[in-house]
């Protein structure tokens, strides 16, 4: 497989993963969406803009094509781009991504897998875009996966998109949940008694 065949299988994965974030927000009231749902204030909305914040400065600045937009300072990073404050609205949020799409994919389609980039926040700033594209599509996909979760918290809806969905069979998921908690207890007690 050629540089360049590899870089565009990569650029249709990151594609694809960025609907699937997208599309954990279907249906959702604003509080759900924005409502932190672990002790360190993840939430749904702001998986988002923390992956549309940090895909416009690695598919920018680091290639010396900045966004065209001002982004937070990533040297003062107070963890806003985690959480929408309540002036940001969802359909700002999501456009805002959407635009980052559009300026990376002119970035990933235009440069050579090759092209050298600068990370002047990594230990070892000097990388290349394939090495980029490999990293955002590794943290995008554990921000899906981290959304999926979330998600399946607050309603119980699950997969990748509307079209892959499963109705939802509470008896069945509550009989698999049981059979899984009683075989962490017994492996418990297995493991407890062997030490």
């Amino acid at each position: 497989m050629t540089d360049e065949a590899a870089k565009a299988y990569l650029h249709t994965r990151l594609k694809n993963v960025r609907e699937v974030l997208i599309w954990k927000l279907d249906g959702l009231s604003e509080y759900d969406a924005r409502r932190p749902l672990t002790p360190t204030g993840t939430n749904l909305l702001g998986l988002v803009k923390h992956a549309a914040t940090w895909e416009a400065r690695y598919f920018g600045e680091v290639f010396g094509r900045p966004y065209p937009e001002a982004l937070p300072p990533w040297q003062d990073s107070d963890g806003s781009d985690l959480w929408a404050t309540e002036d940001e609205t969802r359909e700002q949020i999501i456009a805002f991504y959407r635009q980052v799409w559009t300026h990376a994919d002119a970035t990933i389609t235009e440069l050579p897998a090759d092209a050298p980039g600068h990370v002047p926040w990594w230990t070892h700033p000097d990388t290349h875009l394939f090495a980029i594209l490999v990293h955002l599509l590794t943290d995008t996909t554990r921000h899906a996966g981290h959304a999926d979760i979330l998600r399946e918290q607050l309603d119980g809806r699950t997969g990748v998109a509307a079209q892959y969905e499963e109705p939802i069979d509470d008896t069945a998921r509550e009989a698999l949940r049981a059979r899984i908690e009683a075989a962490a207890k017994a492996a418990d007690r297995v493991h407890s008694t062997a030490e």
